[in-house]
């Protein structure tokens, strides 16, 4: 039997669930993405955006647009639109939309940077063809990585959000948001039962959004590393004045950082003299300016510390 402070509970948890729900739907669109397959024209594909300007711009997945140019968004409010791909990104599986006809508001991005394990999230899309669907859950990890396709490559996506809010085929390129109906994260993969997964709104994610906008693509440094976030030991802590860094759990083959001889297990302390303290640290030292120059890197290592200059080289679509 549910007592009345277990009622109140579950009417605040329904009321702000709601209250997002009224937020977000009408700035979330259903996406039929229109291009060739078999030497025919037609929908090869579908997915979710969420419109994040008052100009027509919306944000989706680059997986949900694939090599497609044009398509079709629906609200919920009955309107359709078609639309242009104006840029898209694999490697954070990010890509911008403009609609040629009038959107309705938009959503206000907020920052992922501000989550915390356990918190409330809902997730706003249209999955399985189904416009307007709403599912609520809560933050189950930060700081994740995916891998993403690139060509023929597989990159890693770097501190992705973990969500069991219920995500399903189609929710890719809705919203996630968090209790004010702030986007946090951009759905992009359901990776299990109970596990979905999104793309985090932060500054990172801004500067890929605005490249896209301003130039339809991202150039990027590649240094050749996958990273996760760790505590960093004792001993160091108090040197460095930090107790969280990145361990390299992954270096790719003939890459810079594996020429600059940096190894799976180090732990990276800071890139190019700023403190690495999660994914997004190193993630905003390699966008164009880095290409070609030299990089100075500082890892512990076996109790040591150990200085490397690496030199990325621009990351290729291939």
């Amino acid at each position: 039997m549910v007592d009345d402070a277990e009622r109140d509970a579950l009417d605040a948890y329904s009321r702000v669930v709601s209250g997002v729900a009224a937020r977000l739907l009408p700035s979330v669109a259903s996406l039929t993405i229109t291009g060739e397959r078999r030497g025919r024209t037609g929908v090869v594909g579908t997915g979710s955006a969420v419109v994040f300007t008052n100009d027509g711009f919306l944000l989706t997945n680059a997986h949900v647009v694939g090599r497609a140019t044009r398509g079709t968004a629906s609200f919920s409010d009955g309107r359709e639109a078609g639309f242009t791909v104006i840029g898209r990104d694999r490697l954070s599986d990010l890509a911008v939309i403009r609609a040629d006809g009038a959107t309705p508001e938009p959503a206000e991005l907020g920052s992922a940077d501000t989550l915390a394990v356990g918190q409330l999230v809902v997730a706003v899309g249209s999955p399985l063809g189904l416009s307007g669907s709403v599912t609520a859950g809560v933050v189950s990890g930060l700081g994740r990585s995916m891998p993403a396709q690139s060509g023929r490559a597989v990159r890693i996506i770097e501190d992705v959000i973990q969500t069991d809010a219920a995500l399903n085929p189609g929710n890719s390129g809705g919203a996630l948001a968090d209790s004010t109906a702030r986007v946090v994260g951009i759905n992009t993969a359901v990776a299990g039962v109970g596990l979905g997964l999104a793309v985090p709104i932060n500054d990172t994610t801004q500067r890929i959004v605005s490249a896209l906008l301003r130039e339809g693509r991202v150039r990027r440094a590649f240094l050749g590393v996958a990273t996760s976030p760790a505590p960093v030991p004792p001993e160091l802590a108090g040197r460095i004045g930090r107790s969280r860094g990145v361990r390299i759990v992954h270096v790719e083959s003939a890459s810079p950082a594996e020429a600059a001889g940096l190894r799976v297990g180090d732990l990276i302390v800071t890139v190019g003299g700023e403190p690495v303290d999660d994914a997004q640290s190193l993630q905003r030292r390699m966008f164009a300016d880095a290409i070609g120059e030299p990089l100075a890197i500082i890892t512990y290592r076996n109790g040591a510390m150990v200085d490397v200059i690496a030199r990325p080289v621009e990351l290729t679509d291939g």
